[in-house]
């Protein structure tokens, strides 16, 4: 390695140490394959967080499909660049919550991003050490599908990230794939805090049923197996899907549904796991 590539690179390591250490907790999601509801789990888990009264930020680290912008209600937003420090200041989405996506420098919505994986690894880091995320209680960080380049910098490049939690549905080709999620961050030595079993049973808007489509009990099975916690599952209801194209908290609009309740007691598992207790007490 060059020296003055040797050099850059220790200068960037030391702005990401130096933003990433105003964040109190940093945790990775990710799934084996696409298709889990990976994006919605982590919205939702940031507005479960920010309802309870921690700041949060949301950092969106899939360029092919950054669905985060929709899912929390700020698509047509931009963010804006700090005068003084030249830093991108995140945009404010619904409870305070700070959200930066490659989403939102993209004029056409339809235009693929279409880069090797070098540019990824770049622009990880540079949303890493470049945006204004001050002081927070907790970055979320929204990965693509799989077991990629995006996770294996994110990883390597965030210090003291508390743990990486792995989305899967029941089905057996879902859990196949979570199984290598589970163990890309035992490999990595880096903490797992647990698996969501999403998807687990559709909720018939009209009697209140429950089917269960996928099947049950295979994200917990998977989770025992490889000796990782089990966090929860979440059911299907049609009302989750409605009202994330809208961008809206569906924990705060429907407080009593299932899902509801089930992403509130995997977020009091999380602030378990990292130790805080909730801010409103």
């Amino acid at each position: 390695m060059k020296p003055n590539i040797a050099i850059q690179l220790q200068n960037e390591e030391k702005k990401i140490a130096e933003k990433m250490g105003k964040i109190k907790h940093k945790i990775l999601i990710f799934s084996g394959k696409g298709g889990v509801g990976k994006s919605t789990v982590s919205a939702n888990l940031a507005f479960g967080l920010a309802h309870k009264g921690f700041s949060v930020g949301v950092l969106d680290a899939d360029f092919h499909g950054p669905d985060i912008p929709l899912l929390m209600g700020v698509q047509d937003k931009k963010p804006t660049v700090d005068a003084e420090t030249n830093e991108i200041i995140p945009v404010i989405g619904p409870l305070g919550i700070k959200i930066m996506s490659i989403g939102f420098l993209i004029d056409d919505p339809n235009r693929p991003v279409v880069w090797r994986g070098p540019l990824k690894l770049k622009a990880i880091r540079e949303f890493l050490m470049n945006v204004k995320w001050g002081e927070m209680d907790f970055l979320i960080v929204d990965f693509p599908p799989g077991t990629g380049d995006e996770i294996l910098t994110a990883m390597q490049s965030i210090p003291n990230i508390d743990g990486t939690i792995v989305v899967t549905t029941p089905q057996e080709v879902a859990l196949l794939d979570s199984r290598k999620a589970v163990t890309m961050s035992k490999l990595l030595n880096v903490p797992l805090l647990g698996v969501i079993e999403n998807m687990a049973g559709f909720i018939c808007p009209h009697c209140g049923q429950k089917t269960y489509i996928f099947g049950i009990g295979g994200g917990e099975n998977a989770a025992k197996q490889l000796g990782v916690d089990f966090l929860g599952r979440l059911p299907l209801d049609v009302r989750v899907r409605e009202l994330s194209d809208e961008g809206k908290p569906f924990i705060i609009e429907y407080p009593e549904a299932e899902v509801s309740r089930a992403f509130m007691e995997i977020v009091d598992k999380i602030l378990e796991k990292v130790g805080k207790k909730d801010s409103s007490n």
